[in-house]
């Protein structure tokens, strides 16, 4: 630690870079001075900044006594006099902001490049709907993801690993639909390189080019997968001029970008392409730290019907291990079980592996940052205060109306916004309502989605919505009776639906100002399935108990399992101890059976209802 000066001032300088100890995981606020900087967070003292610089007190004392300043060796020191000291005695310094706890998504880590080792890159196959993407996973996986699929068409983001000449490659493949387009953006902002799939006999399409957007907004490694060179109607040339439109020249034609020629479903070029893979992932020296607590992103979410909330995590740096505390979006987790994409259960993953976990309190979105933390109580508490702050974000949306006062206000031509929050059983529903609610085109009326999140309604849902005076709508998902009796008191109104194009119907017809009759829906009751009985003759039969209003033969029902539907139907028969009834009221036990439907669990709610034709007044 010399005293040699430097050359002048503008040598010094100090910068507001976050900082992060990776050993105690929290943001640092010591002082320290490393390689002739002395770097600070927060407040120092006059005695604290003597320390680092190995100086006596008395030395600084007296240079700011010359300078006409009176300190004591207990004072603070403001940013200013520290860069004054630091310049005197020879030294850089550099301020790093404290960041809170909270914010953890903003914090920069500052690892040692002795903990850091090399990583699988993470690569994101984007493109057009039907342009061989998932048919491509397969080839590599050699597994049958699409054949899997609805339509053919993936509806989640799906995380893959394969390992090839003893190094791994971790695969993101997102949907290709136009529906999900902030998905495929979600996917590219996690990734390291992107394989841009083109059918050679279609060429470039509308989402391939979004796919390149997301791709370059990102600011990931492009590599360009032609497919279907086997079609007779391939024409790589035309892919080549087309895709030059996009400044993707390929290297043949003296440009940069790596063009890979492959056959997905008879696996010609594959083994070439996942060396390119790797060629790529070397040159971009990708490294992280396995000896730190895991951070990363998460890449789908949902509410699964039998393990609760459950969420596709990319660790991006550290380990994660079951057990671990989590903060992942605003949602505490205590990790209960992880499993890989073949739903093996594993006890610990690496950066880059994609994993499946368990043991949220609630669902996050796709796209929302997790972190772990060393104990559960500061997990909590940080989750808890994201809660808070992110409702209080939302308690300031501008004013809407019920569906019927909406209809009114539009007439009057008194409204401009439509306050809307959604709730869907997945993410991917999620996107497609916003999608498709976006798309609606009213002069003088927009639509404010202030909310959209997979999983059941919540009584924080309708707090916002009577904050905000919002619609809740909900897609293939049912609130509970006590959900449902504080949106009454609250005077909140929810909507739910099972078909999108019904949904946003509804809306965009009080939006124009042409409310129809609608169905109109009276929930009759619920009741809870407490056991399960089964006989060959009759199928099963399920012991419930009535917990809310009344159950009736006839009417029509849904089976709720964690607050997601997954049947309806209507009540084929109905028993009270021995004897056949029409109706069984709160309070009461009762045997139910489901008209084709066998497949009742303990602690499901069969909800009845009816469905009734009201004009709109």
């Amino acid at each position: 630690m010399g005293n040699k000066k430097p050359n002048n001032k503008s040598q010094a300088r100090a910068s507001n870079v976050p900082t992060f100890d990776k050993n105690k995981k929290v943001p640092t606020n010591k002082s320290k001075v490393n390689g002739g900087v002395f770097k600070y967070t927060g407040d120092v003292t006059v005695g604290e900044l003597a320390k680092q610089l190995n100086l006596n007190p008395t030395d600084i004392i007296r240079f700011l006594f010359l300078q006409k300043k009176m300190v004591n060796i207990n004072q603070t020191l403001s940013d200013d006099l520290i860069a004054e000291i630091c310049v005197e005695y020879g030294y850089d310094f550099q301020k790093e902001e404290a960041v809170d706890k909270e914010d953890f998504e903003n914090i920069v880590i500052h690892d040692d490049e002795k903990d850091l080792v090399e990583r699988p890159p993470v690569v994101c196959v984007m493109g057009h709907v039907d342009h061989g993407k998932t048919t491509l996973i397969d080839a590599i996986r050699d597994s049958h993801v699409a054949d899997k699929e609805a339509g053919l068409i993936t509806q989640q983001i799906g995380a893959y690993q394969k390992e090839i000449n003893g190094k791994k490659i971790t695969f993101l493949d997102t949907p290709g639909h136009e529906a999900f387009t902030q998905m495929r953006a979600r996917g590219a902002a996690v990734t390291d390189i992107a394989l841009i799939i083109v059918a050679a006999d279609d060429g470039v399409m509308p989402q391939t080019v979004e796919a390149i957007n997301h791709a370059k907004a990102a600011n990931v490694t492009i590599i360009v997968v032609i497919n279907k060179i086997d079609k007779p109607t391939a024409n790589i040339e035309r892919v080549y001029d087309e895709l030059a439109q996009y400044e993707l020249i390929p290297e043949e034609w003296g440009g940069s970008t790596i063009f890979v020629k492959v056959s997905a479903k008879k696996k010609i070029g594959i083994d070439n392409l996942l060396e390119t893979i790797l060629v790529v992932a070397e040159l971009k020296e990708l490294k992280a730290n396995p000896n730190r607590y895991a951070l990363g992103s998460v890449i789908e979410a949902s509410l699964d019907r039998n393990e609760g909330p459950k969420a596709t995590l990319l660790i991006q740096n550290g380990t994660l291990k079951v057990g671990d505390s989590l903060v992942i979006g605003n949602y505490y987790c205590k990790v209960r079980r992880m499993v890989n994409e073949y739903r093996q259960n594993i006890s610990t993953a690496l950066p880059s592996t994609p994993v499946v976990v368990t043991g949220i309190e609630n669902v996050p979105s796709a796209g929302d940052h997790f972190m772990a933390f060393s104990s559960e109580k500061e997990a909590r508490e940080i989750a808890d205060k994201r809660q808070l702050r992110e409702r209080d974000k939302t308690l300031n949306k501008g004013p809407a109306a019920s569906l019927d006062e909406l209809f009114k206000q539009i007439q009057d031509g008194d409204i401009k916004n439509v306050n809307i929050i959604l709730k869907a059983d997945t993410t991917g529903s999620v996107e497609a309502l916003k999608s498709s609610l976006n798309k609606i085109q009213v002069d003088g009326v927009k639509i404010n989605i202030i909310h959209a999140q997979t999983g059941t309604i919540t009584e924080s849902d309708i707090a916002l919505a009577a904050a905000s005076k919002a619609l809740i709508y909900g897609f293939n998902i049912r609130p509970n009776a006590a959900i449902r009796q504080k949106a009454q008191e609250e005077k909140v109104e929810i909507h739910l639906h099972d078909i999108i194009y019904a949904l946003t119907e509804e809306i965009e017809n009080a939006m124009k100002g042409m409310m129809k009759p609608v169905e109109q829906e009276t929930i009759l009751g619920q009741a809870e399935v407490r056991q399960i009985f089964t006989f060959s003759k009759v199928g099963t039969i399920a012991g419930c108990y009535v917990t809310e209003g009344s159950v009736k033969r006839g009417a029509q029902c849904r089976i709720i399992r964690n607050g997601v539907v997954i049947y309806t139907s209507k009540i084929k028969s109905l028993r009270r101890e021995k004897d056949d009834a029409s109706e069984v009221k709160k309070g009461f036990e009762c045997g139910i059976t489901i008209e084709n439907y066998n497949d009742e669990k303990e602690e499901d709610i069969i909800e009845a209802f009816e469905v009734r034709l009201v004009e709109r007044q």
